[in-house]
């Protein structure tokens, strides 16, 4: 992945991010392409090698993760991103 920094003439873009910061967006190209805008403030990264089981860092997280919290249907996830 690579990292780009966006001007702070880039008018449009910047209130895409600022509205990023609240909510994660799904941009639309015009030619139907999707892509994911969202703020990866807090983000933790893992490295995943063969034997994932093996990393307790990763295991850790997703057993947080797991517990508790609100979960969303599928079927709900399905119909905000307009997928049949």
């Amino acid at each position: 992945m690579k990292t780009i920094t966006v001007s702070a003439r880039a008018k449009t873009l910047n209130d895409l991010l600022k509205k990023a910061r609240r909510k994660s967006l799904i941009l639309q190209s015009g030619n139907g392409q999707r892509f994911v805008l969202a703020s990866i403030e807090g983000w933790e990264g893992f490295e995943v090698g063969d034997d994932i089981a093996q990393n307790k860092r990763l295991m850790k997280h997703l057993t947080e993760r797991r517990s508790g919290g609100t979960t969303i249907p599928l079927a709900e996830v399905k119909a905000q991103l307009g997928v049949p």
